[in-house]
């Protein structure tokens, strides 16, 4: 028997796993470490070497692009068709299961499986028979409870009404659901797992037969299982010792939605005879870069502990650049990238990675001025973004009644009260009387041909527009932005959103009011068009198309969570600042800390040769100016591997905080000189931020203590100098 494809590839660590006895297996995989190739040559050391039919080997992992990575391998491996081998993501193994035992799992043959957007609108169909608000019983919060119920195993029987009318509303809602998905022949995602997981505990027969099925059973990333993935397998695998699963506590950093590390320890203590093997060599990243990620990491608690190392040398040392603002690091950021560009690096093997999507709109803004084609991973790029796309219609449809798109956006965004029904008949009057939405349903409340009820939602949503035109006349472009922001609704909607990245967008919407506070002093206007419909006219061009297509040569920008499981060989880590990374809201709480702390590791470990990190001494983010300190995590770095991007030289900070560093000098002839303060004849005292330019083109950012930072040429600003 020929089994050197099998084993020659691999490691001793990886040789050990492979070849392990057949019992409970826990590997714990590092980064970069060659755990799919350990899964792979273990299903097929199994079936080569052991014995074992393809039949009698269950592969579960979280993605079908995974799944098909794994099938794909195990083929070219053994040379044998993979199609009728149990190897899926949990929810495809589950649907299969159901399919085959639809009548005893309680299911028509025909069941229909819901997508998330299929269950959405079930449950707003459902809130409206149950004549409940959309406003205070928002359809995705509901949505969130009910997955969350079923990831917990929970049904709506389980559950006792209690006291508490929000609890006890939510479980009459949960029961209609049910109900309904049951008349229905309807099955969501989490009911796939949740009934095939009743299938086999109420079926004895079945589950032992299943049990005698699969005798090896192998899970991929079990760090981010949830409570009824792992209660499924563990029935699948009671009274056997036959699980494998590999996995890493030190990348577990999807808590937020549901992944319990906690399984893993479980799995430990459930199995106290378990083998535990570790892949700790890295065939990813520098040994410098791998050393930084080990010392942050050790800092968690209740770790079970790996250190990872490679053989592929020391490589350079980690770069750390202190940006006086955002603005300074994006410009950083971007002439780095240019720099490795010119040297013959490919742009595709660059990555920024940031903590919060609202950080992008700096680095998209430095990539297009500099014509550095790039893509959003896994996302949209800044004013592609639905939120922003709200609160730039609100702004359209106070600049122009007749913009029909607008009206149509933002009706009933927030809710309102204006139903499908009542848009149909203003559609229908527009048509027929050829004139705009707005002016259809203004005719339409005045004829009184609506419902009371749809007419005052709809008068309100115009005199809504218009008291916010009104507002919005004699303010600067910023202070309009944030009037429409807050008194649209907008913030407070996203804000109450706690299960569809609600706080993330409404990060977004104070973004957007930090954008147009940037744009209305830095904008050439030959025309003297009013500022307000530049900022319309700038966002429109700054969307869509803009973007690099997937085949293109593009840097990637993309959240640290979207990072996981992809490298790339030079990485820039921004925004490594106190509050922002690790975010405020975690550095309170132990247990959120310490995820925050994985997610840097696996920020680190995405680095194949260059790491480079940057924080801002001063950061204009969500509307707001702060003065933030460097992340804890970057002290954890030991000195020796940090280089340090440039010396940074003191000067005063505006009053009331200590001493910040200052920005590079673009500008050499310049009379003026950072942190100097000066007065302007309409916005008061500031401090000097920034230079840039030279002669007519120079240019100077200057914090004002009363209106903040704005950009002035200096040809025109007229700027005296302050003592002291």
């Amino acid at each position: 028997m020929d089994i050197t494809k099998i084993i020659d590839p691999l490691n001793d660590a990886q040789r050990q796993a492979v070849t392990a006895p057949s019992t409970a297996t826990l590997v714990l995989a590092g980064a970069g470490s060659g755990k799919t190739r350990v899964l792979v040559h273990r299903i097929a050391w199994q079936i080569q070497v052991l014995g074992l039919s393809p039949h009698n080997i269950l592969a579960v992992t979280f993605t079908n692009k995974a799944a098909k990575e794994m099938r794909g391998r195990i083929e070219e491996l053994l040379n044998i068709p993979t199609y009728s081998m149990w190897i899926g993501t949990f929810h495809g193994i589950a649907h299969r299961l159901l399919r085959r035992h639809a009548q005893q799992a309680k299911l028509p043959e025909s069941f229909q499986v819901m997508d998330s957007s299929d269950q959405l609108r079930v449950i707003k169909r459902l809130l409206n028979t149950l004549q409940l608000d959309e406003a205070k019983w928002p359809p995705k919060q509901v949505q969130w409870h009910i997955n969350g119920q079923k990831d917990e195993g929970i049904r709506a029987k389980h559950t006792r009404e209690g006291h508490d009318p929000y609890q006890r509303q939510m479980l009459a809602i949960y029961r209609a659901y049910e109900d309904f998905c049951e008349r229905s022949g309807m099955v969501d995602f989490g009911e796939l797992l949740l009934r095939a997981h009743e299938l086999l505990r109420d079926d004895p027969e079945l589950l032992a037969f299943y049990q005698q099925r699969f005798l090896q059973i192998h899970v991929d990333e079990f760090q981010d299982t949830n409570t009824i993935q792992y209660a499924w397998l563990r029935l699948l695998s009671t009274d056997k010792d036959n699980l494998f699963v590999v996995g890493d506590d030190d990348q577990s950093i999807y808590g937020w939605r549901g992944a319990k590390i906690e399984n893993l320890y479980s799995f430990q203590k459930q199995h106290p005879q378990h083998l535990l093997i570790k892949l700790e060599q890295n065939y990813r990243s520098t040994s410098t870069i791998l050393k930084a990620a080990n010392s942050i990491i050790a800092q968690n608690d209740g770790r079970i502990g790996k250190e990872l190392w490679t053989d592929s040398g020391d490589g350079e040392a980690i770069s750390v650049y202190s940006a006086f603002n955002e603005l300074d690091e994006a410009y950083f950021v971007v002439e780095r990238i240019r720099a490795w560009v010119n040297q013959g690096g490919a742009r595709s093997d660059v990555a920024i990675l940031y903590r919060s999507n609202a950080q992008s709109r700096q680095f998209e803004e430095k990539l297009m001025a500099t014509n550095t084609p790039y893509r959003v991973y896994g996302g949209l790029r800044f004013f592609d973004r639905a939120e922003i796309k709200n609160a730039m219609a609100y702004l359209r449809l106070m600049s122009n009644h007749g913009d029909d798109a607008s009206f149509e956006r933002v009706v009933n965004t927030p809710t309102r009260g204006i139903g499908a029904s009542t848009l149909e008949i203003v559609r229908q009057v527009a048509r027929e009387q050829g004139v705009s939405l707005w002016v259809a349903s203004a005719s339409l409340i005045d004829q009184g041909r609506l419902s009371a009820r749809a007419s005052n939602a709809l008068k309100t949503f115009l005199q809504l527009v218009l008291r916010l035109a009104e507002q919005a006349e004699a303010l600067e472009l910023f202070e309009k932005v944030k009037l429409v922001v807050e008194s649209s609704g907008l913030l407070a909607f996203y804000k109450q959103d706690k299960v569809d990245k609600g706080e993330e967008k409404a990060e977004n919407l104070e973004e957007l009011v930090n954008a147009a506070k940037l744009f209305d002093a830095n904008q050439e206007n030959p025309d003297s068009l009013p500022e307000l419909d530049l900022f319309l006219a700038y966002a429109a061009l700054e969307s869509g198309d803009m973007q690099a297509d997937d085949f293109e040569d593009c840097v990637q920008l993309m959240t640290l969570h979207s990072a996981k499981g992809l490298e790339f060989k030079l990485v820039f880590m921004v925004g490594v600042e106190e509050g922002l990374f690790p975010s405020q809201q975690s550095v309170d709480d132990i247990g959120r800390l310490e995820e925050e702390r994985r997610l840097c590791y696996v920020g680190i470990t995405r680095a194949m040769q260059q790491l480079c990190v940057t924080y801002s001494e001063s950061r204009r983010l969500y509307g707001r100016e702060s003065y933030p300190k460097p992340s804890r995590f970057l002290k954890e770095i030991p000195a020796e591997l940090i280089q340090e991007v440039r010396i940074r030289a003191h000067v005063s900070r505006p009053a009331a905080v200590s001493a910040y560093k200052p920005e590079r000098l673009t500008s050499s002839t310049s009379s003026y000189k950072l942190g100097q303060r000066v007065s302007h004849e309409k916005f008061g005292e500031g401090i000097i931020l920034q230079l840039e330019g030279d002669g007519a083109q120079e240019r100077v950012q200057i914090n004002f203590k009363q209106v903040g930072v704005k950009w002035l040429m200096l040809s025109y600003a007229k700027l005296q100098v302050m003592a002291g």
